[in-house]
């Protein structure tokens, strides 16, 4: 019998690598402590920092810090019964480069300083075909990750959705972002095979058997420059994410 959730929050509560900081938390005037200290006074060391943004069960991110030892990793996401599964396979392992952040990730700008993180991860991120502005791609996030991530830092997206790759490369076309690493189908005939296709989550492995290509972005965000969301109709998934069917009768959003 799997653990109940009262008993994943307790383990969470008492997990040193987790920091929660849900919304009736967050205050204005609230002075987060680790922010521009993440380096000093949580990882002790000097090495760059990557987040995976809406980490879920965390596997992404204790993968990425198994795999890179010389940097720290941070999965952010508010489920915290579904976050437990990664912070205690890292608690166990003795993982000394890896943390976790319970809270929405609306309030990310709050929690670092600027230029004290290098790369960000999106993986298999919500698509959210009906408001551009809950995307984690969208300019409404790009001008908040401008807040605290180095100058020209990348952001690394993974979807199963053809939404949010088509909407992401209209973002970044719109914009003159540059894009340094780009597939379709990331285990399909044109995956670039310097990247690191070994590291699975939960719903890439489970997109996958469901005969889903796996799509790819790599892009660098620079912090000169107006952003403004690409004025194009895109084609609506036929699916949604979790096996849900498309919530609008409508066929293309914005």
């Amino acid at each position: 019998m799997s653990k109940g959730k009262l008993a994943k929050f307790a383990d969470m509560a008492a997990n040193p690598l987790v920091i929660e900081q849900p919304f009736n938390t967050i205050k204005e005037e609230t002075v987060f402590e680790l922010k521009g200290h993440w380096n000093d006074l949580f990882f002790h060391n000097p090495n760059p920092i990557v987040l995976e943004l809406g980490c879920g069960r965390g596997e992404y991110t204790v993968g990425l810090a198994r795999r890179y030892p010389d940097k720290n990793f941070i999965g952010v996401d508010i489920k915290g019964a579904r976050m437990w599964t990664g912070a205690q396979d890292a608690l166990d392992s003795g993982m000394t480069n890896v943390a976790f952040l319970r809270t929405h990730i609306e309030f990310i700008d709050r929690f670092f300083a600027p230029n004290e993180v290098s790369e960000i991860w999106l993986t298999f991120s919500d698509p959210q075909m009906k408001k551009a502005t809950k995307r984690l791609t969208s300019t409404y996030f790009l001008q908040r990750y401008r807040r605290f991530l180095v100058d020209d830092g990348h952001i690394h997206l993974k979807t199963d959705s053809n939404f949010l790759f088509t909407y992401t490369e209209e973002m970044l076309k719109a914009n003159k972002l540059p894009i340094e690493a780009r597939t379709n189908d990331l285990y399909g005939s044109d995956a670039n095979s310097s990247l690191d296709l070994s590291i699975q989550t939960y719903y890439e492995q489970m997109w996958r058997e469901r005969g889903i290509p796996i799509k790819y972005l790599r892009f660098r965000l620079p912090h000169e420059g107006a952003l403004t969301e690409p004025d194009v109709e895109i084609l609506l998934d036929e699916y949604r994410s979790y096996n849900r069917s498309k919530r609008s009768g409508s066929e293309t959003s914005r």
